[in-house]
């Protein structure tokens, strides 16, 4: 395939989103690896760009023509001026709009694949955003269109993958919100992402345990038992690869976790703690079972180091370079999968 087409949301205009996205933008026009445009305002693009040409564009198949010399930007207009350091709550109606229009791209086929810069949801729950942030929000804008409406979050870097299955939500909360088959239809879902987006037609999958030593034979909780052991003997019979419940405390160093190709968590620190600590800089966001590619850098707005030229672009990087490669590996499937029908 040519090179992907990605589009790129504006984010949080208070925060690094127009630094780190004119710092991408430098290292892909000049390696040549894909091409992005941003859907957000040009006139703040400008401001944030220095001596970075902004060229506006109408479409995104027009973004290929200027990306060697200008940042593609599709306008989105502001309602408010930038204030550096501060989420407005006033912008959020543009900011929200950006994302839904990356999806209508997505699902249109216009683009291979959507990048999110951080948004800061306190701002958009003022202007009434009703989500817990960008994954369900992408999954309800899927339904929307007919979909069906699902998501997994999925963090990684440095070769770890990891999903939390419950995400948001007090660890008070994390058994009750636990089932048999949460874990198994997250880890279905999970398995299907890495096999049409990443190349891996049967993913190894390890499942930790919730309690200390994966509970320790009921001695330090039962949930191992009652649940996590039935969803487990469930996807085997299915067929899947998957190895648990695992104690998380011996999971995650280089020796075992070369064993595993995702690892599904049971809750939010469980799964992100392990990939923040191997790549602080480097980690993606990625959201599995949509109908279109999704990733993010894993990182939030950063309004305390905007402005200040200090902020590490090395996240947004990975994250449209992950994009770009899942694009990639998608049109190779589905050639692959045309030749065989032949």
């Amino acid at each position: 395939m040519a090179n992907p087409l990605l589009a790129l949301t504006m984010g949080e205009p208070g925060g690094i989103a127009g630094e780190i996205t004119i710092a991408a933008w430098k290292k892909f026009s000049s390696s040549g690896e894909l091409t992005f445009f941003v859907i957000g305002d040009a006139d703040y693009f400008s401001q944030v760009s220095g001596e970075v040409k902004i060229a506006r564009i109408t479409s995104p198949d027009q973004a290929a023509k200027a990306f060697k010399t200008s940042l593609p930007v599709m306008h989105m207009p502001l309602v408010s001026p930038v204030k550096t350091g501060v989420a407005d709550s006033t912008n959020a109606r543009s900011v929200i709009a950006s994302i839904e229009k990356a999806v209508a791209f997505a699902l249109s086929g216009e683009i291979d694949g959507m990048v999110t810069n951080p948004i800061q949801k306190e701002s958009l729950y003022d202007a009434g955003f009703a989500h817990q942030g960008h994954t369900d929000f992408l999954a309800d804008l899927a339904g929307k269109a007919g979909y069906k409406n699902t998501s997994v979050m999925m963090l990684s870097s440095m070769g770890l993958r990891t999903v939390p299955i419950s995400v948001h939500i007090a660890i008070k909360d994390v058994p009750e919100a636990l089932s048999k088959e949460l874990i198994e239809d997250q880890t279905r879902i999970s398995a299907g992402g890495l096999s049409q987006w990443f190349g891996l037609s049967k993913p190894r999958i390890g499942i930790t345990g919730l309690n200390p030593h994966a509970g320790e034979g009921g001695s330090m909780g039962t949930e191992e038992i009652e649940y996590i052991s039935p969803a487990i003997q469930t996807l085997k019979d299915e067929g899947y690869d998957v190895t648990g419940p695992l104690p998380a405390d011996t999971l995650f160093h280089e020796e075992a976790r070369v064993n595993f190709d995702i690892i599904m968590c049971m809750y939010h620190d469980q799964a992100l703690i392990p990939v923040k600590t191997l790549g602080f800089h480097d980690g993606v966001n990625t959201t599995l079972g949509l109908p279109f590619i999704r990733t993010s850098p894993d990182h939030g707005t950063a309004l305390a180091l905007a402005g200040k030229g200090t902020a590490n672009p090395s996240s947004l990087i990975a994250a449209l370079t992950q994009a770009g490669q899942m694009a990639t590996n998608a049109a190779r499937t589905k050639d692959n999968s045309e030749s065989n029908q032949k």
